[in-house]
């Protein structure tokens, strides 16, 4: 059997920006990992992770491509993860981020389960819409109206004015 996908660029430009392919299901989420990178046009040496994802596309446990972790927590690497392992036909989304500086985000979806044909290679690209900008599209979040509001000075307190702190400052 074959995962078919689309992964699409979560970007603000005016054009969409998505690549279709396909794998097969037993392959590891860093096969997926390459095929995007190279759908994409990327050369695939930076740090990348995959995000299981529910249906309003919240971010979920992380399969990274290296273990940055220095042993302190666990960590799921990619090339120890197969597709079928947490993809099925109910779960069908994943969150693809690539190169952590920059930040380049993908929605994963899971299209259709298919058989393989025969004299096609696998991964396979099959279909291929709008050109990756030459930037990462800057986000738009919601919530930084809220930052604008906040002021951290907003008590007036005089940190230099011991005396009227409300504290003992010979208390140990």
């Amino acid at each position: 059997m074959i995962y078919r996908f689309r992964v699409v660029l979560d970007n603000d430009t005016e054009e969409d920006v998505f690549r279709d392919l396909e794998i097969r299901k037993d392959d590891t989420l860093e096969d997926l990992h390459n095929i995007i990178t190279q759908a994409f046009g990327f050369d695939g040496n930076e740090m990348a992770s995959f995000y299981k994802s529910d249906d309003e596309w919240n971010q979920g446990e992380e399969f990274s491509l290296f273990d940055l972790s220095d042993g302190q927590d666990s960590v799921s690497l990619m090339n120890k993860i197969t597709l079928d392992s947490i993809l099925n036909s109910t779960e069908t989304k994943l969150i693809y981020v690539y190169d952590f500086f920059n930040m380049w985000t993908f929605f994963v979806e899971l299209a259709e389960i298919a058989e393989i044909d025969e004299g096609v290679d696998y991964p396979n690209l099959m279909f291929v819409h709008g050109q990756i900008p030459d930037e990462v599209p800057e986000r738009n979040f919601e919530a930084e109206d809220d930052l604008d509001e906040f002021d951290e000075f907003e008590d007036d307190l005089d940190l230099e004015d011991y005396d009227n702190l409300d504290f003992d400052e010979n208390w140990n």
